[in-house]
Formats: C-alpha cells, structure tokens, sequence
C-alpha cells in the first residue's frame, strides 16, 4: 500500500488563471441593457444586475455605477437543463433560454417589489454555450469573489424562487424581509431577520464603498 502523499492529489493550471482573466474582461465589455431585456434570446451564461437608484437604500449606486456599470448588485448564472448531470449537448444548449427566462424572472421580482423601481435596474451578460458552457459555475464564482455583490454576500434569498406547498414553514428570506412584494414569499411562516438590522446592513456595507477604490 502506497504511503499517503497530499501533494500526489493537488491540480494546478498554469492557464486557468489566464482563462478567467480573459473571460471577466469579456464579460465586463460586454453591452448594457435595461431589463427586462426587450429582445428573447437563447443561450445560458452569467449575468450581472446594476443598480443606479437615485433615491431610496441604494442611492449610493448611482455614484458607482452612474459614468460606467462598474459594481453589481447582483451577479447569477442560467446553467442548461440537464447540466448537473451532464446531459446536456451543445445543439440542444444553443436552443435554451435559460438565460433571457433568468433575467425575466428577476425583472419581475424587481418590478413587484417594495422600496424598487425598475427603471434603475440594468443588465449585462456573457453567453456560455457548447464546452464553454462548463465554465458557467467557474466564472459566476470569479465575479462574486471579484465584486462582492450586495444581493449575493449581505443580503440572501433574491434568486429564490416559490419553495412550494410544504416548505412554506421555513422564514422569508432576508431580500424579502426588505422587499416585500413575492406572493410566495408572503407564505412562509418562519420567523425572518429584522427589517430593521438588515436595513442597518445595507446601509454600512454602502458606506463603506465611499472609502474603497472601485473596480
């Protein structure tokens, strides 16, 4: 039997750093949109959410993002169907809507939701179909390394959907404690955090963006 040696199961890629490099400077020259996107398109990627609010608890993002969208409030991926268990071909991901269908979603969420308007909501997005598409969770992970967006680090529960009849004993998420407006979400009787403390939250984590550097 083989005496145990860590490093004997460590993998390093001299090119890995390199690949994702590339692919955030492609994502991040990639056009901006208001959302809902006007036009459906397939395809299944990464997304980021932009917030340039003028007024409410996100007034500070206009600062950041009013010249260039440089700090998301959100980034999230539309993986195909079937990418889990690795069925998924590359003829049937290019026909998928994955995307477009996440981003409507969001919209939605946005547009019904207390303290929002979705007029100050935009979009940008990297299409990730064929082998690329293996890099969707890689790169999703990368920006929010990068960014620390407020919605995916601070604030939990945005992408949630409707858990269902029988889950709803679980608390409302903390996006819904502050946003209320989700049907669903109204359901659920746990006990959720304090709106108050959430908001307080927010709030530090903004201020704090007046003594950073943004990216």
């Amino acid at each position: 039997m083989n005496i145990f040696d860590r490093s004997q199961h460590i993998y390093v890629s001299s090119d890995f750093d390199a690949i994702i490099k590339d692919t955030i400077r492609f994502f991040n020259g990639t056009p901006v949109h208001s959302i809902p996107i006007s036009k459906r398109f397939s395809g299944t990627g990464v997304y980021a959410l932009y917030c340039i609010a003028k007024s409410g608890i996100y007034s500070k993002f206009h600062r950041v993002n009013r010249t260039a969208f440089s700090l998301p409030i959100y980034i999230g991926k539309a993986v195909p169907k079937g990418w889990r268990q690795a069925r998924q071909l590359s003829s049937i991901n290019a026909k998928s809507y994955e995307l477009y269908n996440r981003i409507y979603e969001h919209s939605h969420s946005i547009n019904i939701a207390e303290g929002l308007e979705i007029s100050d909501f935009f979009c940008r997005f990297i299409i990730l179909e064929g082998r690329e598409s293996d890099l969707i969770g890689t790169v999703e992970a990368a920006l929010i390394r990068k960014y620390q967006p407020i919605w995916n680090t601070l604030i939990d529960g945005f992408g949630n959907h409707d858990p269902g009849k029988g889950r709803y004993q679980q608390a409302k998420s903390d996006w819904d404690v502050c946003h209320p407006g989700r049907p669903w979400a109204e359901k659920c009787q746990g006990i959720p955090a304090s709106r108050e403390d959430l908001f307080q939250s927010i709030e530090k984590f903004l201020n704090n963006l007046d003594d950073e550097e943004q990216p």
